[in-house]
């Protein structure tokens, strides 16, 4: 088990949005569902909580209700070598989901993403060259390496 685990809350479609990571991200499992008893405070049956794994990384979803929205304050990361990575993980995430500026998206459940190449961080050592790409990456939805690396140049 992980030391630290990133809690999701959801309205009700916590095991949903489970198995929708889960059938995108290789290496990817639910690992546990709870489902309310007696004691509510759900109704009986229903899921509580789901853990599952994302690339070995640990997650639970909580079907907490309508009290919390998910905001692009927390966004999970998605580091990608080569832009058939970004294009297949962005393809799938934003199903039903909305577009954002600079690499993110909001998927059908309302969480956000940030679908970025691993270039960035070797582009933003050099502050010319930062300062060029950023001011692409700036105009861009969904994030192309080549373009980054033009405008790096």
């Amino acid at each position: 088990m992980s030391k630290i685990t990133t809690s999701l809350w959801f309205d009700g479609n916590a095991e949903d949005a489970a198995n929708f990571y889960a059938s995108i991200f290789k290496d990817s499992k639910i690992t546990a569902v709870s489902r309310y008893g007696d004691a509510g405070p759900g109704p009986k049956g229903n899921v509580m909580v789901v853990a599952f794994e994302l690339n070995g990384q640990s997650y639970i979803g909580i079907n907490g209700g309508p009290q919390f929205k998910f905001s692009p304050a927390i966004s999970l990361v998605v580091n990608c070598e080569t832009q058939d990575e970004i294009d297949y993980y962005w393809d799938r995430l934003i199903e039903g989901g909305a577009p954002q500026q600079c690499g993110w998206l909001t998927d059908k459940f309302g969480l956000s993403w940030q679908v970025v190449p691993t270039i960035i961080g070797e582009v933003m050592k050099d502050p010319d060259k930062g300062n060029r790409a950023m001011a692409a990456i700036l105009k861009m939805v969904k994030l192309d390496i080549a373009e980054i690396l033009r405008a790096a140049a």
